[in-house]
């Protein structure tokens, strides 16, 4: 039987070890992908994800997210607005502002940022063994409980 110290122990072995494997595994995944991700930098790639989940959202709210100013992220926007991967609409309740939201070519663009990740996936883990992937299986699963927690 486990002692609490020895679960806590435990817990925050696993804790680092998971927070190491993934940073590399996003480290490797992004340096493999990022120069095929059509021009775009790692930042305008997330936030092109970013508006795609939150239509609408202005151009403060996205720097709140990311923790950068507002200028910062004003020149980003307008790259990707440039790239005719984003647009901007009034918002309903105040049209003094507007929203931003994934235009035709950035829905694209997404698609095929999400297919060259995925080939990246499938390619490392089809050089699993079976029973790497089963593990691998259980693995994901426990993943999404961790993601899907809410404190």
């Amino acid at each position: 039987m486990m002692t609490n110290t020895h679960r806590h122990e435990r817990v925050e072995r696993l804790s680092e070890d998971l927070r190491t494997a993934l940073k590399g595994i996003v480290r490797r995944m992004r340096r493999d992908t990022e120069r095929q991700e059509q021009g775009l930098s790692l930042m305008q790639a997330m936030l092109l994800h970013l508006i795609h989940e939150h239509p609408g959202i202005g151009v403060a709210e996205l720097a709140r997210m990311q923790q950068v100013r507002s200028p910062t992220m004003s020149g980003q926007v307008k790259a990707l607005e440039t790239a005719g991967l984003v647009t901007r609409a009034p918002l309903a309740d105040d049209r003094r502002r507007s929203g931003l939201h994934v235009s035709q070519v950035g829905h694209a663009a997404l698609r095929h940022l999400r297919d060259q990740r995925h080939d990246w996936l499938s390619q490392r883990i089809a050089r699993l063994s079976p029973d790497q992937m089963e593990a691998l299986a259980g693995a994901v699963d426990i993943l999404n409980i961790l993601a899907d927690h809410e404190d």
